[in-house]
């Protein structure tokens, strides 16, 4: 059955507690956590947006956006993998309508992890496609049961590629500092047979005009790729800061100054970095908002312009620039104690800053991109 977006949303806040206790030992899984897993899947929460068609709960942007700041809250790597698991089973809807009746067979949702980059190679076989090749960056891979991985043609064009987890290998690379709770490891095909149907050109699946897409009504089934992509995940960054905020608001209330014994909360430096760290929180949460309001009326309109792209980069690069600046600022106002690997700050910190080097919100690259716009220029990145 269908749950609101309020339901969707009390649901992500009532697992936030379990999620964060499970933080530190998801870190040292360097994979999320089975518990965390099972328990998103068993609140229905990673269903969000596919097709009642299909059985999903079909809501949108917005449900979304606070879902993944619920969980991101409590810890960013499981709210990375949730994000990529609610996102991915809409982009799903994009390959043809009987892989998708494959896809969602038996239950309303896949847990699958996706790699744009065509780094497969594909030669034409009898029904199909031969596939070999590996693709980093697979966030959920190690609780997947389906996987998408790009890939070139021997004619040189790109496609999309849906493939059982069984028909591919994970091979443990994902050694990290941060978000290494996400178990981004590798994936690799070694002469993996796809139908046809489960393939799909990548100019389709990225623009939202394939066949497949089509055979819904829902208007975000045909969302771009890049913007809908940065709707997605910009909740694991606002729902970061803010979790770093609740940690460092504990923090100063309990905290007492080594060489003096003076309380902390006391003094009126204190007052203002906690009303400051508080503010910035708020802010991002508002512009991950504004974020979802520009898509949205992009949506509502029936287009997305090159123009609308660009702010919608520049704005999410923005966002990200932001969370980044004011976790680091929290802690190095929060003494040298925090830097202890036990407690919850200092992973946040490691969290976000790997994250903000993330290719999609890359803060210099989203700005020039936007000038080059403002100046009539054509991009010069293909990530827009």
């Amino acid at each position: 059955m269908a749950i609101t977006k309020a339901e969707a949303v009390a649901r992500a806040r009532a697992l936030a507690p379990g999620i964060a206790a499970r933080a530190a030992e998801t870190e040292a899984k360097r994979a999320p956590h089975d518990d965390t897993i099972r328990e998103l899947v068993d609140a229905e929460l990673l269903e969000l947006l596919v097709p009642a068609r299909w059985g999903g709960h079909e809501l949108g942007l917005d449900a979304m956006l606070e879902v993944v700041e619920a969980i991101s809250a409590a810890c960013m790597s499981s709210g990375w993998t949730a994000a990529f698991y609610i996102g991915h089973n809409l982009l799903a809807t994009r390959m043809s309508e009987k892989a998708q009746a494959e896809l969602f067979a038996n239950r309303p949702l896949a847990l699958m992890p996706g790699s744009m980059a065509p780094s497969l190679r594909a030669k034409p076989v009898t029904g199909g496609w031969e596939v070999s090749g590996r693709a980093g960056w697979a966030s959920g891979v190690m609780h997947a049961d389906w996987v998408l991985m790009g890939g070139l043609t021997d004619t040189g064009q790109p496609h999309m590629f849906l493939i059982p987890i069984d028909d591919i290998e994970i091979d443990d690379t994902w050694h990290m500092s941060g978000m290494s709770g996400t178990g981004s490891n590798d994936m690799v095909a070694r002469g993996v047979f796809v139908p046809e149907h489960r393939a799909e050109h990548a100019f389709g699946f990225g623009s939202g005009s394939a066949e497949g897409a089509a055979i819904h009504p829902n208007p975000i089934c045909r969302m771009p790729f890049m913007p809908f992509v940065q709707c997605e995940t910009i909740g694991v960054y606002s729902g970061g800061l803010r979790g770093a905020t609740i940690v460092f608001d504990g923090t100063v209330k309990s905290r007492v100054r080594g060489h003096t014994g003076a309380a902390v909360r006391d003094q009126p430096l204190t007052h203002l970095q906690l009303g400051g760290a508080h503010v910035q929180a708020e802010i991002a949460e508002e512009l991950a908002r504004g974020q979802i309001r520009l898509a949205s009326a992009c949506l509502e309109a029936g287009s997305f312009e090159m123009a609308d792209r660009l702010q919608l980069r520049a704005h999410a690069g923005f966002v990200v620039e932001h969370c980044r600046r004011a976790v680091n600022e929290l802690m190095s106002q929060s003494g040298s104690a925090s830097f202890r690997s036990d407690l919850p700050l200092q992973r946040f910190f490691r969290d976000m800053n790997m994250l903000a080097t993330h290719a999609f919100f890359e803060w210099d690259t989203s700005r020039e991109q936007y000038g080059r716009g403002k100046l009539g220029l054509d991009p010069t990145h293909p990530l827009v």
